[in-house]
């Protein structure tokens, strides 16, 4: 596993300029889906309209993720990313200065959600895509587990500070993170990484509809890429409808909206030490053993929820049970990204993005109903049966076991900052 070590990714210029961007960004869209929502009720008076405008961006995702999966591996990744947050800058500040003007509309606000979303959905994939070549595939791992390591620290001091923005003023929220996307799109600017490999076939003439066939019919034979992809998409129907389910359980136990808050940072804060410890442990163990260990203590864990007497308890198992998953994750996408040829990465992130998100979307809306009709405890154990089944289903599947380590994977060729200073020296 050795063979996989390098430099420090904290003496990549290019990796701190984009971890720094994202972060930067991350703390603004944090600060602004707090106001978001809160602004909605403001202007309309309903609910229902500020969750439908909660809701667009993750639509834009379903709508348009494998169409911006095949433009990311036509068009200049860095570019493409460049743009995307400029155009985000663009669209925040001018809610900013409606907002400030007093002439801010609830269309506005529905047309920038929907323009947001396609852009976020370009960003990310363009992102996921160029990673790789970015870092290189001995850092790879590390790279992933860091950014997730990040955005865990910005779900724990975000919606404290979210809050403090907002009563400063309720422009102030949507005037940052306008900010934090232009400081985004710069540090982009400034990396000298190549984002994606030199191709001498483009076939920017073939259609749309080709490229995206060629993508999902080169993921469809990977059997580990696509079993797992399906096992991930059903968790998070069961994770979709965990998060009002955990509301639930802690009003139940007499929780402020002070201890939900505590509650899900005891999530936030387990899933940033599993992130931390996510290189190591790829490093060292199979795929398809992390996916079954992290499936396995899922399913034990889970009915805890059900069992906690007190907040502070609920916020324990949160902790414990939101380790696992980032160790899962950054394994699974390491491997689908050391597997996958550098003009296919687009498409094949963006199909398994899409599909697991539209799970976690059916999870969220089916997570109300379920626990109007069962009642939250039984729901808690349903969900728990339901994780065993994919636990049971995992350990039973040859291909999953027999997956190897990261070491192991034949890696794309990439040229990284990383790796130039490491043959430097």
């Amino acid at each position: 596993m050795n063979t996989l070590r390098g430099p420090s990714l904290f003496r990549d210029r290019d990796f701190s300029l984009l971890l720094s961007g994202q972060l930067i960004s991350a703390i603004g869209n944090q600060a602004q889906s707090m106001a978001l929502p809160l602004l909605v009720l403001a202007l309309t008076g309903s609910a229902t309209q500020a969750g439908f405008v909660l809701g667009l961006s993750t639509l834009s995702y379903l709508v348009f993720g494998l169409i911006a999966g095949a433009l990311v591996d036509r068009w200049d990744r860095k570019a493409t990313m460049i743009w995307c947050e400029l155009g985000q800058t663009v669209l925040t500040a001018g809610v900013a200065v409606a907002l400030w003007l007093n002439k801010l509309t609830v269309p506005q606000l529905y047309a920038t959600a929907v323009l947001a979303g396609i852009l976020t959905t370009l960003f990310q994939v363009a992102n996921t895509a160029a990673l790789p070549n970015v870092v290189g595939p001995r850092q790879l791992s590390a790279a992933l587990g860091y950014s997730q390591s990040a955005a865990s620290a910005v779900s724990v001091i975000g919606a404290p500070l979210a809050g403090a923005l907002y009563a400063a003023g309720r422009t102030v929220p949507f005037a940052v993170n306008a900010v934090s996307f232009a400081m985004s799109a710069a540090s982009l600017r400034l990396m000298r990484a190549q984002f994606q490999l030199d191709r001498q076939d483009t076939r920017t003439t073939a259609r749309l509809t080709t490229e995206i066939r060629e993508g999902l019919g080169w993921l469809w034979h990977q059997p580990v890429i696509r079993f797992l992809t399906l096992v991930s998409a059903a968790d998070k129907v069961r994770y979709g409808a965990g998060y009002l389910l955990i509301i639930t359980l802690a009003q139940q136990v007499g929780a402020s909206s002070v201890w939900i808050g505590v509650i899900f940072s005891g999530g936030a804060v387990g899933a940033m030490v599993g992130a931390l410890v996510s290189d190591r442990v790829t490093r060292r163990f199979p795929l398809g053993r992390i996916a079954v260990v992290m499936l396995w203590l899922e399913a034990l864990m889970f009915p805890l929820y059900a069992l906690a007497p007190n907040p502070l308890l609920l916020a324990a198992v949160a902790a414990a049970e939101s380790l696992v998953a980032p160790v899962y994750a950054v394994a699974m996408t390491t491997h689908q990204l050391a597997i996958t040829p550098d003009e296919l990465r687009g498409r094949a992130t963006s199909a398994v993005s899409t599909l697991t998100t539209g799970a976690l979307s059916i999870g969220t809306l089916a997570g109300g109903a379920l626990i109007t009709a069962l009642g939250a405890k039984p729901l808690v154990w349903l969900c728990g049966a339901w994780l065993l089944a994919l636990a049971l289903l995992t350990t039973a599947n040859r291909a999953v076991r027999q997956a190897p380590p990261v070491g192991a994977i034949p890696q794309q060729k990439a040229t990284s900052s990383a790796e130039t200073a490491d043959v430097a020296s």
